[in-house]
């Protein structure tokens, strides 16, 4: 059965309340398909990323975000990702003295289900094996080489520490590699274009064109028209002030770069911009 994330009339706030961000925000994505969703700065793209995701630093007041018919919003965000959500950051932080494969390990085996085996037993109910309620090392080892390699992705990355001194292809490129491990559902991509160069973005572009498929919907955040040059979405959203406001293919999308923004403020209200 194809999955659907649906968010519904969904409202969030900042600040405990005071600010609201997201005013009613309606969407549909089901497995297979690519929706991008394209905003001028400060329109709450990124919010609505986060609040999918159960950041908790964002307020939902109301509405709801549901997966495969059920409400995700008391949920963890690490439930959240055991049900098929990823998200990939606009701006991927560094964790000094993690290495990306005990990383990824560690969030494999969380989201296969590996954690909530009992470790083997060992004559001692007070010990256990190092190790045991990870997935095993050689399949790990295995899959992540092929997926290195599938990727482009130098297979030196495994030893260096999650994404301390990466450049910011390759921090994207190692987004792109979890994406690959971790295989979910659905995939929110925030701004994954951002600081990215010309080789960069068709490095990471195609990544993203290889998991695409029918056990994928993806949710791709962009200013700019250039990453659907690479990646062919099969609707383009307009986001302002808070909402969607426009839907369309991917001729809404040339129509942004070559128009800009302004139309779409005249349109739909000069509202100040929220910050998100």
């Amino acid at each position: 059965m194809t999955s659907e994330l649906i968010i519904k009339d969904l409202h969030v706030s900042v600040n405990d309340g005071e600010k609201a961000v997201l005013k009613g925000v309606n969407l549909t994505i089901r497995q297979g398909e690519v929706h991008a969703l394209m905003g001028p700065n400060g329109s709450g793209k990124s919010t609505l990323s986060n609040a999918i995701m159960g950041h908790p630093h964002y307020t939902v007041t109301s509405g709801d975000i549901l997966l495969d018919g059920e409400s995700i919003l008391e949920l963890e965000p690490n439930e959240r990702a055991r049900l098929g959500l990823f998200l990939a950051f606009q701006y991927p932080v560094a964790v000094p003295g993690v290495s990306m494969a005990n990383f990824l390990r560690t969030a494999v085996s969380n989201v296969r289900g590996y954690t909530d085996q009992a470790p083997p037993s060992n004559g001692s109910s007070q010990q256990k094996t190092i190790g045991s309620n990870l997935m095993p090392m050689r399949d790990f080892r295995k899959e992540l080489l092929e997926k290195m390699d599938e990727f482009n992705v130098d297979r030196s990355f495994a030893k260096r520490y999650l994404n301390e001194g990466f450049s910011g292809g390759e921090k994207k490129r190692a987004e792109i590699l979890q994406m690959a491990m971790l295989q979910p559902k659905f995939a929110i991509m925030d701004e994954t274009d951002s600081g990215l160069d010309i080789d960069a973005l068709r490095v990471v572009s195609d990544g993203v064109n290889k998991l695409a498929g029918p056990g994928l919907g993806i949710l791709l955040i962009t200013h700019y028209q250039r990453v659907l040059n690479y990646v062919q979405p099969n609707f383009v959203h307009v986001f302002f002030d808070g909402r969607i406001v426009m839907s369309g293919g991917a001729e809404l999308a040339h129509q942004l770069e070559t128009q800009g923004y302004q139309w779409v403020k005249d349109e739909f209200g000069e509202t100040e911009l929220v910050k998100a």
